[in-house]
């Protein structure tokens, strides 16, 4: 830990910054960034609100409906017009998190267009794959009555299934561009690494994360034939290769704890059981709000505020488990890379690049961090 702490004061004074003004930056940093998300959270759920209340919702249902006689065309433009209104009232708080904040840290390597374009890309993606659900809900909400949450929850899990299998080669190669890892100690380090944990992949294959960002990243993607390693290139040009060899060791804990499988099962289960939930909700407010009808195309703004509220109770629990897994991951990286000091040490590069908060807030780490804090990873790597 001294060795660490010598070299986080070297680079703070590279940077011209004194620990303590360092540590105020990376606090308020992330502080801006947990509040601007639990803002927009709160403002989508205001706006999901007053819509219903206030009788827009029936505004734009009348107009859907006049639009076209077909219920299931109608349903699209209801859709189509919120979806305007979510992107146009989000868009304020999604600039200044994303690109005004990143670029006031130095974080951000794109110009207001490429940032723009990026947006306008996940959108042009997003939309046909969300369509083809869209209808599959509405189907389900007038064929299956009560029991629509059923039905509705077998499609999510092919669905994602199918999308996680087909993203590596489909949907990722439109926002990153992945070549062959041209390192080849480095390559046959990794393949020497997922050989001796039985976990076979497509490939290892570096990509383009300077285009948009300073920070780093590095994982596998896929599931089936379709796995493979993808290593941002800043954290080839940032880190030695025992760092990486660290890092990728610990997705690799991943799959032999069986975190992935486990990680559908749950996702499953919240799945049915947060339709579930959201369901009978959905239906006991209906009167409440002047409804007759689960499937009115002005009740099902209170459907998804709902489903959002469920979201928001049940991540916690969620971000319990992954701790856990975490920590599992960790273990498993140190002890299959027999070098901790290389574990520790990417653990605080990471740390440094993506201006994490190694010691955040015990509370807002419980209900908002999917990762152990920095700090408690690297004691625990050091307890191995």
């Amino acid at each position: 830990m001294l060795a660490v702490g010598f070299r986080v004061m070297k680079l703070v004074e590279e940077n011209g910054l004194s620990i303590s003004e360092n540590h105020t930056r990376v606090k308020t940093y992330n502080r801006t960034k947990l509040t601007v998300s639990l803002l927009g959270t709160a403002l989508s759920f205001l706006l999901t609100f007053v819509v219903v209340v206030t009788g827009f919702s029936q505004t734009v249902a009348s107009f859907a409906v006049s639009f076209s006689g077909n219920e299931y065309l109608a349903f699209l433009a209801f859709a189509v017009i919120f979806g305007i209104l979510e992107i146009l009232f989000s868009f304020p708080l999604k600039f200044y998190s994303s690109y005004h904040l990143e670029h006031s840290y130095s974080l951000s390597n794109q110009s207001f267009v490429r940032w723009l374009w990026e947006q306008m890309k996940a959108l042009l993606v997003g939309v046909p794959l969300a369509i083809p659900l869209l209808l599959i809900f509405f189907y389900c909400l007038e064929s299956f009555g009560d029991a629509w949450w059923m039905p509705l929850g077998v499609v999510m899990f092919f669905f994602t299934t199918i999308l996680a299998r087909l993203a590596p080669k489909l949907l990722f190669p439109l926002f990153y561009e992945f070549t062959p890892l041209d390192r080849t100690e480095l390559k046959e380090r990794i393949s020497r690494l997922c050989a001796e944990a039985g976990f076979h992949v497509d490939g290892v294959f570096s990509f383009n994360m300077s285009k948009n960002t300073k920070k780093a990243n590095a994982g596998f993607t896929g599931i089936g034939k379709t796995k493979r390693v993808i290593i941002g290139d800043t954290l080839l040009e940032k880190f030695s290769e025992d760092e990486i060899e660290a890092v990728l060791a610990h997705e690799l804990g991943h799959y032999r704890h069986g975190h992935i499988w486990k990680g559908i099962l749950l996702g499953t289960v919240t799945t049915f059981l947060g339709l579930f939930i959201t369901s009978r909700l959905y239906a006991a407010s209906l009167p409440v709000f002047g409804f007759e009808r689960i499937d009115e195309l002005a009740a099902l703004p209170l459907l998804g505020l709902w489903l959002g509220l469920f979201g928001l109770a049940i991540s916690p629990i969620l971000n319990l488990v992954s701790r856990r897994h975490e920590y599992e991951a960790d273990r498993y990286a140190v002890k299959q890379s027999e070098n901790p000091s290389a574990f520790v040490g990417a653990l605080n590069k990471l740390a440094e690049m993506n201006l994490a908060d190694t010691a955040p807030n015990r509370v807002v780490e419980f209900l908002f961090y999917s990762h152990p804090s920095i700090e408690k990873r690297i004691r625990s790597a050091e307890r191995v």
